[in-house]
């Protein structure tokens, strides 16, 4: 019988210390089934969806990412795993590689807006487009090609990535994308073709992740930044403008780098009233399956979320990285 009582204490003392050690739901990462990058964002009634490309490299792998991957939530804090929605091989001109990629919807149907690698065809890093009938798909190329290819306009040839896609409130809706130059153009109302010339903008410090919103009437461009000499890692800063064609005035930085890893993509949405900044940090650990630990990293990166808070003049609140996410909020 002491046997017994002293054996169910201790299981309840194990349990208490478990539950104790357990992170609270919707602390950060958010995510913890997989490690997950550039997240990004999309509200569609009373859920918000969380797409990201999947981090799957091991040891000293670099960037392994074949799959993008789908999460939604009602609450912010639950989330619910959809598995993988897309891999770059369903475009049948990639070869591969799951870099950022952005969903949008229109005229009832959804858009998804990926980089990739593209075939021996056209080699470097393209952007391509697929479409389905629900925020989970299934999706297929929408096109057939490449929406944006490798421009050659740059030593790099990952020039042409990680898009951005907006629709104003006119019904208008335009792509923004780049790393180390920031193009933009708009989209025909088909959402696979451009309406006109492609432009660059020029940001201070601008290298990749660019994101697109507005509130009220100010449009905000948020971006990965880089101050060459003075950093070593991204940081996220943006600018706003009266119109989203410009001109854009920097408002400096919006957070600084994440940390365990030298990237850092932004993703921003409004969700129940409240705004929301989505971000990936290198601090996920997570068990292998084979009896050990796998860490995050540069190359094994992790999603998470912090509250967003405009001041009277619509500039945003500088954020503050934290592992408590929106739990600390009080939302």
């Amino acid at each position: 019988m002491k046997i017994a009582t002293l054996l169910a204490g201790a299981a309840l003392v194990a349990g208490a210390t478990t539950a104790a050690q357990a992170p609270a739901p919707g602390s950060n990462p958010i995510i913890r089934d997989r490690f997950t990058a550039d997240v990004a964002p999309l509200v569609v009634g009373d859920r918000l969806y969380l797409y990201a490309g999947h981090d799957e490299a091991k040891g000293r792998q670099g960037f392994t990412m074949n799959e993008w991957l789908a999460y939604s939530t009602t609450d912010m804090r639950h989330w619910t795993a959809h598995g993988p929605i897309m891999r770059p091989t369903d475009f049948k001109w990639a070869k591969g590689e799951a870099w950022a990629a952005q969903m949008t919807a229109k005229n009832g149907r959804y858009y998804f807006y990926v980089t990739v690698e593209h075939d021996a065809t056209h080699p470097g890093k393209a952007i391509g487009v697929a479409v389905g009938d629900t925020p989970l798909g299934p999706f297929r190329d929408a096109r057939g090609s490449a929406l944006v290819q490798d421009n050659k306009a740059t030593w790099r040839a990952w020039s042409d990535i990680d898009p951005t896609v907006f629709t104003d409130d006119d019904g208008t809706s335009w792509l923004a994308w780049g790393n180390s130059n920031l193009y933009m153009a708009r989209l025909k109302a088909n959402m696979i073709e451009f309406d006109g010339p492609v432009e660059e903008i020029k940001l201070p410090f601008y290298l990749e992740g660019p994101w697109l919103h507005k509130r009220g009437g100010l449009y905000y461009l948020t971006y990965a930044s880089i101050d060459e000499g003075k950093q070593k890692n991204e940081h996220i800063s943006y600018a706003t403008a009266t119109s989203i064609r410009g001109p854009w005035t920097y408002r400096g930085e919006l957070t600084g780098e994440a940390k365990n890893s030298f990237t850092i993509h932004a993703g921003i949405a409004e969700f129940k009233n409240d705004w929301y900044f989505f971000y990936h940090n290198g601090t996920l650990s997570m068990p292998d399956g084979k009896g050990g630990v796998e860490r995050g990293g540069e190359f094994r990166r992790s999603a998470a979320v912090e509250p967003l808070h405009y001041n009277p003049d619509g500039t945003m609140r500088p954020i503050r990285q934290t592992a408590q996410g929106v739990t600390g909020s009080g939302r």
